[in-house]
Formats: C-alpha cells, sequence, structure tokens
C-alpha cells in the first residue's frame, strides 16, 4: 500500500457495531424444509412430488434493550478495543494514524511471548496527557479508560511472510486449509467522516484500497476501504446519507446491483 507523506488531517469518529447475533438475538424464523411425498404404491422415485418451501421470519422486539438503566455493576464498563493481528504494525501504524487521523496512545512488547501491541484511537496529539511516553502506569491507565481504541497486535515474525497472512473474516480464503472461503463472522470496523465522497478522494490520493466506493452497489452514500492486512473499514457520513451524482471512481449515482454479505 503506498502512502504519499502529506496528507489532510481527518476529523474521524470510531463507531463499533454489534449485530442482532453478537448479542444472543436471532431473528425468529418458520421453515418447512423440503418434503417429498409419493402418489402410489410401491414407492417410485419417479413417482416423487416436490412440496413447496415457504420461510416466514420476524423481527424480534429490542426496544427495551434502548431505554432504563444499565444494569447494577456495569456503570462505568465502556467500549474500549477491539483486538485485531497485523503483520506489519509499521504499515498499519501508518494506515490508521496517517491516513485515519488515529494516535498511538499505547504500545507494550511482550518479547517473551513473541509480540507486540499497539493501541491507536480517534484524538487528538493535545488532549493526551503530558508525560505519558515516560510513565507506563499513567499511560495504562488513560488507554484503559478511553473508548474506541484499536488494538493491533503484532506477532513477531508475521512481517516476514509472503502476501496477506491473517483472515478477514469475510469470505476469506487466507489461512484455511482446503482453499475454500469461510462464512466470517467479523465484518468491519467503522469510522464516520464529515463528508464520505470528499474522503474517498483522499484515500484514493493516498493509495488506499477502496472496496466499495460511495455510489458502488445498491446502498449509496457509503463506502468501504481496506487496510494493509485486508481488514474492512466502513466510512459512513456524520449527518444525512447524502449522494453525489459521482464518486472517486467516476461511479454514477444511479444504478448498481443490491446488498451482498460479504461473510459468503
Amino acid at each position: 500500500m503506498k502512502f504519499v507523506s502529506s496528507f489532510a488531517k481527518a476529523t474521524t469518529t470510531v463507531i463499533f457495531g454489534l449485530s442482532k447475533h453478537s448479542l444472543g438475538f436471532a431473528s425468529a424464523s418458520k421453515s418447512v424444509s423440503h418434503q417429498f411425498i409419493h402418489n402410489s404404491t410401491p414407492f417410485r422415485k419417479s413417482s416423487l412430488v416436490r412440496m413447496s418451501t415457504t420461510t416466514e421470519t420476524t423481527t424480534p422486539d429490542v426496544s427495551r434493550f434502548m431505554s432504563g438503566d444499565r444494569p447494577e455493576g456495569t456503570k462505568d464498563y465502556i467500549m474500549q478495543q477491539i483486538m485485531i493481528r497485523v503483520k506489519d504494525p509499521m504499515k498499519s501504524l501508518e494506515f490508521y494514524c496517517d491516513v485515519l487521523g488515529f494516535k498511538l496512545v499505547m504500545y507494550r512488547e511482550f518479547s517473551k511471548w513473541g509480540f507486540n501491541v499497539y493501541f491507536v484511537a480517534p484524538v487528538d496529539s493535545a488532549s493526551i496527557p503530558k508525560g505519558l511516553d515516560n510513565d507506563k502506569d499513567a499511560q495504562w491507565d488513560y488507554c484503559m479508560k478511553l473508548p474506541g481504541c484499536i488494538e493491533l497486535t503484532f506477532n513477531y515474525g508475521s512481517e516476514k511472510e509472503d502476501g496477506l497472512v491473517y483472515n478477514t473474516g469475510n469470505g476469506d480464503k487466507t489461512g484455511v486449509s482446503n482453499g475454500e472461503s469461510i462464512k466470517g463472522g467479523f465484518g468491519h470496523i467503522g469510522i464516520t467522516v464529515p463528508d464520505v465522497y470528499e474522503a474517498c478522494e483522499r484515500f484514493k490520493q493516498l493509495g488506499c484500497v477502496i472496496k466499495k466506493t460511495p455510489n458502488a452497489g445498491g446502498m449509496k452514500g457509503l463506502a468501504f476501504v481496506k487496510d494493509p492486512d485486508g481488514y474492512l473499514i466502513e466510512v459512513l457520513p456524520q449527518g444525512p446519507m447524502i449522494t453525489k451524482p459521482l464518486d472517486c471512481d467516476g461511479v454514477p449515482a444511479e444504478g448498481g446491483e443490491g446488498y451482498k454479505d460479504n461473510s459468503k
């Protein structure tokens, strides 16, 4: 991935979404599987009649999870981090800090176990307490109370491996012994920006891999870019979901295919 040295500072906000399945919810569905009956006796394959299949899906009522007090004992819990494994920490830090505008707020080296961790977060340098570089305890305390961090985990030696190293969870073949795509669970990390179209113009100039431009596909006004390891970053607007006539790849707002589940 190629990045230019000069770049405009991006103001971003991390958003982390949990699917209904990740919270233990599942759509209630009623399915009638394919059944076969025969019209005569004795049983003959030629007499099989395939019955129609119907599927009814209902959406659960989740309204109670949006109101009321937090459960006792959870008042001070925060969404502090999501961890992803990365092949080359320098390339990952260049992407998350130079491209997305995050800051490295803490890192630890665990040479005994052969790995390092780097915590990045969407904060301004001015908001980071002074002196943290020389005070590991204060650095830890600050980081563990900071919402929306990404922990980049680097296992020694991975930077020397050829090609991609880690499976991204989105119908990915990386690391799969039989070479077939998996049905991944992990989907993406999300950021919001003031203008998705302007952000994508900048990402393109910086040499980022854009998986979906704002006008591509059926969902308009949002985009997906890839980090150096292939993890998807969803780019959403901080305001209304608007569309513009052309995006960074010259794709018009009209047309486009429908929704595609990238886990398959």
